[in-house]
């Protein structure tokens, strides 16, 4: 008689939020999901020892979660929940409102009514916490902490004794309830992973590996798989192609799963179901049995569209090919083939949340027995494989969707005919294997790489990579053991999914800007880790933003005096100036440095301010000024100069200006006539309009001899663009404007007065 078999896979992931150079983590998630979603859904399968799954765990997640158990990962958003509420600071006040109130509204915060009454403090002022702040009192921010993290406790944590009085408390919490739930989350945290290993070792689970650090190994492999899968699909300027990451990707994630669990992993989620042809030899070769990917993969493999009915239902010789295991065999490369059943995974991703849980349950056993139906008709047996995230669901569920879950599972045991069964578990069983002689690139969203490649970000994000992916090749020979191992890893991190997810016109979230800053960080420290600067563009964003900065541009010529002692006010009227928004990069503790810059003209020189946030920095730093000139109609800058001001000790060390061949230090005396920068208060600078205004020149010579005006056949410039920058141990640490630049109009001043 035919077998009817269930593959379930959760797939738990979080990105690499941790900067290895100064060991801080960005954002919270790895904490807040390993908390709450990581070790109730293994657990839960004591209860059901005959309902048999798979969990996937990304390598990455493994090292965070490590080292949140080790007591040494540095978590601000953990700090902030875990000090006495007397002794924060305004600007910790504010951090907490903006951050502390990141959940679900209905499931997480809306369970303690406490929490609620918080929200809806917080909601009456805007949502602002600058406006909110002072309408909280100390213990009003008590209980936000203490009931900020049980809102993420595992159920089973929540039938802790001691957890639960603090729920059943419901506010007026004290210090002594504060320091109980800070510690309590270190013991639950160290629960995790040991869980995962001894349902493994009671054969419970399968544990699968994704490459390291979630990298899309097609597109590491080969950025022109993106047009492979998307014909026409716009590519990177520069093509990123480096097999050997992706090998190392692999062979890194299988040795710590090893070392983590005991055994190697037969099977390999490749992240987001990407998959090539490839990338499936890189895999056999270093001994993976199996790999995963969805239905369209699968589809557009073989030339065919599962087309469901108006049931959701797919007919006799469509559901023989998808609920099958697939044997890829081409030349010296052999895999097993799982492709996912979209729409069973996404109800259980997006639908079932909003249904009573036993409605739900029985609604997808109903479907999962529907689905076979026509296999075991043919007298075959059956492989339903449903694969989803196995943590993001369950905000949605009340409860975490335990109910739905356990109620799920009891039918599953009780169901005649049915098994619930690992994959390893499954291939071992099956007989009649579909034959695959060739697969398309393509990953579990639309069988294409588009999420992740094609839109101008995703694929300014891919230059970037390949820049600092060439300066490793071409500089880590000179550099030390230690340097090339950090600069290395760097890569790698920077090389996984999650950055290009929130690039692009698909996906954004109230976190875009701290992906978009992580992702350059871990770029500009492939530089720093190999002694050098990084390029200036990382100090830009890559996203497009939500920020509304202040701007206003020249209305008329200045002639300040350079002093830096930010007294002349008036000396600056009619300048353009371009303050910060605050409140745009406030969200997960972006530390602002610079509050203001002012530019403008005359008709000699151009000039620069930059108003400081607090003090000068008394830390070694360097002050960037990037000038550009421009002429109308053309498609890339006149000239471009850099102005760098290194500070010691909040002072002026020294200055110079990139970009002419001859020198324009203050050590020679007639261009320290023209040009002039100061530092006491704030940083000043006057520039000559000449230098910029010059034409290109044709071999050597510095480029002053003229400006554009005086060279025939060639239109003057019409603009000069400015941008200001902070950098801190050769790393970008603020920037103005934080997108985009300052433009000035190169007008008389009769035409900036009339305009």
């Amino acid at each position: 008689m035919p077998a009817m078999r269930l593959i379930l896979l959760w797939h738990q992931h979080q990105p690499f939020y941790k900067d290895l150079v100064t060991g801080e983590y960005r954002l919270p998630w790895v904490r807040l999901h390993a908390l709450k979603d990581y070790y109730g859904m293994v657990k839960l399968l004591d209860e059901f020892p005959e309902v048999h799954q798979n969990f996937n765990l990304v390598p990455s997640l493994i090292t965070q979660i490590q080292d949140y158990v080790a007591g040494t990962a540095h978590d601000p958003f953990f700090d902030v929940a875990a000090k006495p509420a007397k002794d924060l600071t305004p600007q910790e006040r504010q951090f907490a409102l903006r951050y502390l109130f990141q959940a679900n509204p209905a499931n997480l915060i809306g369970r303690y009514p406490r929490y609620q009454e918080l929200r809806e403090c917080f909601r009456q002022h805007g949502d602002s916490p600058e406006r909110a702040e002072k309408y909280f009192q100390p213990r009003d921010f008590t209980d936000l902490q203490v009931l900020s993290q049980i809102a993420w406790f595992d159920e089973f944590f929540l039938e802790d004794k001691d957890v639960a009085a603090l729920i059943k408390k419901g506010g007026s919490y004290s210090l002594d309830d504060q320091k109980f739930v800070i510690a309590r989350e270190g013991e639950l945290l160290a629960k995790v992973l040991p869980v995962h290993a001894q349902a493994a070792k009671k054969g419970l689970i399968e544990i699968s590996a994704t490459p390291f650090y979630h990298p899309i190994l097609p597109l590491v492999c080969d950025t022109n798989a993106g047009a492979a899968s998307s014909p026409g699909l716009p590519l990177p300027q520069n093509r990123y192609r480096h097999p050997e990451d992706a090998r190392e990707q692999i062979v890194r994630a299988l040795d710590l799963h090893e070392k983590v669990f005991g055994v190697r992993p037969k099977g390999l989620w490749p992240s987001e179901g990407s998959v090539s042809e490839e990338v499936l030899a890189i895999a056999h070769s270093l001994g993976i049995q199996w790999m995963a990917t969805d239905e369209g993969v699968l589809g557009r493999s073989t030339g065919v569209f599962f087309q469901r009915d108006g049931n959701g239902r797919l007919p006799g010789h469509l559901a023989e090919r998808l609920y099958n295991i697939h044997r890829y065999e081409n030349g010296a490369t052999a895999m097993h083939m799982l492709f996912r059943d979209h729409t069973l995974s996404d109800l259980i991703g997006f639908v079932y949340s909003g249904m009573p849980a036993s409605e739900a349950a029985n609604h997808l056993l109903g479907n999962i027995k529907a689905a076979a139906q026509p296999v075991l008709a043919a007298g075959r047996d059956a492989v339903v494989s449903v694969i989803l995230d196995g943590e993001n669901a369950w905000e949605y569920y009340p409860k975490s969707g335990r109910e739905f879950l356990r109620r799920f599972y009891d039918a599953l045991q009780r169901e005649p005919g049915l098994e619930a069964v690992t994959v390893s578990e499954a291939i071992a069983r099956h007989k009649d294997f579909g034959r695959l002689p060739s697969l398309v690139p393509g990953s579990w969203i639309n069988a294409n790489f588009n999420v992740w490649i094609g839109a101008p970000e995703d694929n300014r994000a891919w230059d970037y990579l390949y820049h600092a992916r060439e300066f490793y090749a071409q500089n880590a020979a000179r550099a030390s053991e230690a340097q090339r191992k950090l600069a290395l890893e760097e890569i790698l991190i920077a090389e996984g999914s999650d950055w290009n997810w929130w690039y692009g016109p698909e996906h954004h979230s109230a976190n875009d800007r701290d992906f978009d800053e992580l992702y350059r960080k871990h770029l500009s420290n492939v530089y720093q880790a190999l002694g050098a600067a990084p390029p200036d563009y990382l100090s830009q964003p890559i996203s497009g933003g939500e920020v509304r900065p202040a701007f206003t541009p020249q209305t008329a010529y200045i002639h300040p005096r350079i002093t830096g002692d930010k007294i002349r006010y008036f000396e600056w009227m009619g300048a353009a100036n371009f303050t910060a928004d605050q409140r745009a990069g406030a969200m997960h503790g972006k530390q602002f440095l610079l509050d203001s810059v002012f530019a403008g003209i005359d008709a000699t020189f151009v000039y620069g301010r930059l108003d400081f946030a607090g003090p000068v920095p008394d830390t070694e730093s360097d002050v960037v000024v990037n000038l550009e000139s421009w002429a109308a109609e053309e498609s890339r800058p006149r000239r471009t100069l850099r102005l760098d001001a290194k500070v010691q000790a909040g002072k002026l060390a020294n200055w110079k200006v990139d970009g002419l061949a001859e020198d324009i230090s203050p050590v020679n005396q007639k261009q320290e006539e023209a040009a002039k920068v100061a530092l006491l208060r704030n940083f000043e600078f006057r520039l000559p309009l000449a230098w910029l205004l010059a034409a290109p020149v044709q071999g050597k010579g510095s480029g002053k001899s003229g400006t554009t005006a005086g060279v025939q056949g060639v239109a003057p410039a019409s603009k000069l663009r400015l941008r200001f920058s902070l950098w801190q141990n050769g790393l970008p640490a603020d920037a103005l404007p934080l997108e985009g630049w300052i433009e000035l109009l190169l007008l008389s001043e009769g035409e900036l007065h009339a305009g």
